[in-house]
């Protein structure tokens, strides 16, 4: 992806989204050729000139300070992800050449992989381009149509783009679908020359035309918390809790656990997939065992 593209876009697409009464301008009505503010109204907020802003604006981050970058913040009244994905595409614009490409991370520690098998709940661990490295197996039954496909490793993002059960999965489709692009522009900010995650961006774009609407709104997110509804084919509703934490050690690799409400009808569910999910490893341990003898 071209640096100076992505912070062009950006920022218009920030500055469209702002009114003048939003960023405290006087309006003295008319009609206005430009959605949101003018490039002369964000210069004047940030305490830019004019010729300054534009030159920022057509993606000329190299050299830009720290002071002004904080500024353009305010004037388009960014929030913290928006914030780091901005101070993300400066750091990119001044980077050298030899300090672009950071490779993926694709191998998971064996003790990263015995704290996975210690948790009671729904756990795994994804990288930056919502790869599932590793899962535990009540983690590996709830995403379990997920994991029923060709592909390995299994990618959250493909699913929900190119897979007609994500929909019936995902009840509120819409708006996974609306976070999961916006995880994945976070991500290209930090790390626009990973060609595994440029390779999957482009491969949506060109399979998935709700992929293609939200990926020019240029929205950015990162998991942090919050409440998802699955359909699970097997146990049916659910309503969990999440929690994503990065791995320090490990850049670039996220710990998502889910969990319902003790007493809930999700918790029950859980239960009841966690015992599924038991009986099908048993019965598939006893099938390879059986394959073994025979063999």
């Amino acid at each position: 992806m071209d640096n100076k593209t992505e912070i062009r876009d950006f920022l218009v697409t920030r500055r469209a989204r702002i009114t003048p009464e939003q960023a405290g301008l006087p309006d003295f009505g008319g009609k206005r050729r430009v959605a949101g503010l003018r490039r002369e109204e964000v210069a004047m907020l940030a305490g830019v000139s004019v010729d300054y802003y534009v030159r920022v604006e057509r993606g000329n981050l190299g050299g830009v300070s720290e002071g002004v970058l904080e500024a353009l913040v305010r004037a388009l009244q960014l929030d913290e992800t928006e914030r780091a994905h901005l101070f993300d595409l400066a750091r990119t614009a001044n980077a050298s050449v030899g300090t672009r490409r950071r490779p993926a991370v694709s191998r998971v520690r064996p003790g990263v992989i015995r704290l996975l098998d210690s948790i009671a709940a729904p756990a795994w661990l994804r990288n930056g381009r919502m790869d599932i490295l590793a899962t535990n197996t009540l983690g590996r039954a709830l995403y379990a149509p997920v994991f029923d496909g060709p592909l390995t490793p299994p990618n959250t993002a493909r699913f929900a783009f190119l897979d007609p059960r994500a929909a019936d999965f995902w009840p509120d489709w819409n708006l996974i679908a609306s976070g999961t692009v916006a995880t994945l522009r976070a991500e290209a900010g930090k790390n626009p020359y990973n060609r595994g995650l440029t390779d999957l961006i482009g491969e949506l774009s060109t399979r998935s035309e709700e992929f293609r609407i939200r990926w020019a709104a240029h929205d950015v997110y990162q998991h942090t918390s919050g409440e998802k509804r699955l359909h699970h084919p097997v146990v049916g509703d659910l309503e969990l809790t999440y929690e994503a934490m990065q791995l320090v050690t490990d850049e670039g690799l996220t710990l998502l656990v889910y969990g319902a409400e003790p007493g809930s009808k999700s918790a029950d569910a859980l239960g009841l997939l966690a015992s599924w999910a038991a009986t099908e490893a048993r019965e598939s341990r006893a099938l390879s065992i059986d394959e073994h003898h025979a063999g």
